[in-house]
């Protein structure tokens, strides 16, 4: 599992560009019960403070998930979300921004049955000179006990 101690202090990335297009903003307002206008009424948004829909930040945040995937080389055993220190919005992402994420590994620490990584996180938009997230994830890398693979 030491793939990720190869990795301290490396920058990865950036990686590909995603669209954060209307419909990934309005299937995510639906999924988290969060249609605030600025986010789904692009009539009402664009006469609000951004000129547009805006995606959530929690949106913005998740994204980091499979942006960093993108750039992981294969890890033996499986990644989960343990926490994230630190998040901040600096700017939104305007509804059809193209966002990439540039990552680091920060520290791997061995824990009970696996591995705590911290990763730092900075996701950002085309066109938008601040950046659209910048966090602190934490990780867990854990063995691979799933029926598949157990003995």
């Amino acid at each position: 599992m030491s793939a990720l101690r190869d990795l301290v202090d490396v920058e990865l990335g950036p990686t590909s560009w995603l669209e954060v297009s209307q419909e990934r903003i309005d299937r995510f307002a639906q999924a988290t019960d969060d249609p605030q206008w600025i986010h789904v009424d692009p009539e009402r948004a664009a006469s609000g403070p951004f000129g547009t829909t805006i995606a959530h930040g929690f949106l913005t945040l998740s994204l980091c998930v499979p942006m960093l995937y993108e750039l992981l080389p294969p890890v033996d055993g499986m990644v989960v979300n343990y926490g994230v220190n630190r998040v901040r919005f600096p700017a939104p992402v305007p509804s059809g921004g193209q966002v990439r994420g540039r990552f680091r590994v920060t520290s791997v620490e061995d824990t009970a049955g696996g591995e705590r990584a911290t990763v730092e996180a900075v996701v950002e938009c085309a066109g938008v000179e601040k950046p659209v997230c910048v966090a602190e994830l934490v990780l867990l890398v854990l063995p691979d006990i799933s029926p598949q693979t157990a003995s």
